[in-house]
Order: structure tokens, then sequence, then C-alpha cells
């Protein structure tokens, strides 16, 4: 199958061109920039010299769409909605690691990604892309929604809790910590060498995209309306995000409980994996893996839960979970090209 790659000058696109690059029924056909038409790839990133060396060009929707069967758009927000509708009236499915095509309501997206948003026809037509949840709806669509790197981290987190009704749901702290590959390859003040080594930041109190995607899932999965405390931070290192969550518990369970609750519900979700009592993951552990590791924690003292849910923002945050909804929407296992073991050290 042939796909093409939309902003193919940022990180989440280099990442996707890394691992399609092993995929063994994908080749990436044509890569799209509007800022670097042009120019080859490797000019921009030497390491692929050799290895995938396309000239990227400026998107044209109809030459485009005789040349490929899906496209990928690793765009900023407020950019593929534009698009995405004209593929999918000509037939050609597309994934969006943006947030155009995420949230259901007008008013939330207005409020949080200062636009309009996409036509209610393909808002309707498109599925949230978190395939521990919505794989058979996966498999069927047409506009693929990919979800956000922090949501990722946190519904895996606390998914399994919702189900099992064994936490209150008016009382969710969400702490969260990003590396700065997170905040993307463009310039920034805040992620400048000398302000970001040896800091810590917390950023977006109160204002993060994030929050009305993780608030409609948990909305959807408890049957309620359900608000959340999400308190993002920077750290000085590359990849990675830990979600530590804290929520209370209805009545008294033990870790051990929880844990094999947490082992059970995803024991047929094989980029999930629910650490054993006592043991508790690190973002290291899951770095350029398409893993999410969870470790559990039941505080008989004080009646909490704590859940710690660690990924590669850019593998299962971004541009591998994009292709395991790829692999899920073409009838393939899931699993394929994505198996790549964590890098450790």
């Amino acid at each position: 199958m042939k796909v093409a790659i939309v902003g193919g000058t940022g990180y989440g696109a280099v990442e996707l061109i890394r691992l399609l690059n092993n995929h063994p029924h994908v080749t990436v056909e044509k890569i799209l920039s509007h800022s670097s038409s042009g120019t080859k790839l490797s000019e921009v990133y030497p390491h692929l010299s050799d290895i995938i060396d396309l000239e990227m060009d400026a998107l044209d929707v109809e030459a485009l769409s005789k040349q490929v069967d899906l496209v990928f758009f690793a765009t900023p927000s407020n950019i593929s909605k534009d698009y995405i509708p004209k593929f999918f009236e000509l037939g050609i499915r597309c994934i969006d690691l943006s947030g155009d095509f995420r949230l259901e309501d007008e008013a939330e997206y207005r409020l949080y990604y200062e636009d309009s948003l996409a036509d209610e026809k393909y808002i309707k037509e498109a599925v949230y892309g978190l395939p521990e949840i919505n794989k058979e709806k996966i498999k069927d669509t047409k506009i693929l929604a990919n979800p956000g790197c922090y949501p990722t981290a946190t519904l895996l987190g606390l998914l399994p809790a919702f189900k099992h009704d064994l936490v209150e749901q008016d009382n969710i702290i969400i702490d969260a910590k990003t590396g700065v590959s997170g905040a993307g390859r463009g310039l920034s003040l805040n992620v400048h060498f000398s302000e970001m080594n040896e800091n810590f930041k917390a950023y977006k109190l109160g204002s993060h995209k994030h929050i009305p995607e993780i608030e409609q899932e948990l909305t959807t999965a408890a049957g309620e309306t359900i608000q959340v405390t999400f308190t993002p931070h920077i750290v000085p290192m590359t990849r990675g995000i830990m979600s530590t969550i804290y929520v209370n518990l209805k009545e008294h369970h033990s870790s051990e409980e929880i844990i094999s609750l947490y082992q059970k519900y995803y024991k047929d979700h094989p980029f999930v994996r629910v650490r054993n009592e006592g043991i508790i993951p690190s973002t290291r552990e899951v770095y350029g893996s398409n893993y999410c590791d969870i470790g559990i924690f039941s505080d008989e003292r004080t009646g909490k839960l704590t859940i710690v849910s660690v990924i590669d923002n850019l593998v299962k945050g971004a541009s591998g979970q994009a292709i395991q909804n790829m692999n899920l929407m073409c009838g393939w296992d899931e699993t394929t090209g994505i198996t790549q073991l964590p890098i450790y050290p």
C-alpha cells in the first residue's frame, strides 16, 4: 500500500518515516510540506540520506489522491480539517495526528483551539483512535482522529478503574510530565536549551488542549459529565510522558486486587503492560516503543489510588499509535511493523 505524509518536517512525520521503513505492507510514496516544497528530505534530516530521500512537494489533493491509498497528517492544529474532507470525498482514508477531529463539541474546540470545528458531517465520520477502546470502530473508519500524547497515557491509566467502578469521579488529579520533543521542532523560548536545561516547569494550567479530550472520553466511559484537574509539566529530556493520576477509591481494594483487574482488562491488548505489585514503570522502559506501561498503588492509609502510566510521546503518543490504527483500518494485525523493543538504556 502506498501512503503519504503531510507535514514532513516535524518530529511526528520523521517518526512515521522511521517506523514505516520497516513495515512489510507499506511504502512511503510522497512527503508533503508547504514550507519545504522542492527540498529533499535528507536536507532537513541528514540521517535519512540514502534511505528515504524523497523530494518534498506542496499538497495538491486531486493529484495526491491518484497516487496513494492513505494519508497521514502530521500537521499543527487547524490545518487538516480543511483538507481531510476533500480526501474523504475522493475515497482516500486519512489518519490525523493533530487535534482537528478529536473533539465533538464546537464550543470546546473554539475555547481550546481558537478556531471553528470541522464540518459536523466529517466530525461524525471520524473515529477516536484509541485501539484499546475503539478497535471495532477503527476498522471501518475513513477518518481516524489519532489521540493526543497526554490523553493516551492518561486514558489508558484510568479507563479500567472506570470500567470496574473502582473510583470516585469528582476529584481526578492528573500530574503529567513530558519531554521537550512534545513541543515540536519549531523554535521556542520555552524549550531553548538555556531555559530548559536543569529546569522543570508547569505550563498551560487550565488551558491545555488535551483537557477537553481527556474529559470527553472519560465522560463517554462514565456515562456522566467528568471534569479533571490536569497539570502538565515539561522536563529536560527528549522523549517520554509520565502521567501520575490520583483518584479516591469508592471502597478498599488492595494493590494486588486492582492490578489483577487491570491485567485482565488489557490481556488482549498487546501494547499495554501492567506491572506487578511494587513495580512502578519509568519513561526509559518504553523509550522508542509503542508500549504503554502502567503501575498501580492502592494506599490503604488514605484510600487513594495512584496510577502511573508511561509512554513514548512520539510513538504510542503519536506516530506508533497512528500506524497501529492504520493496521486495524487495513485489516492487518495491529502489531505489524511496530514491535520494536524499547531502547535501553
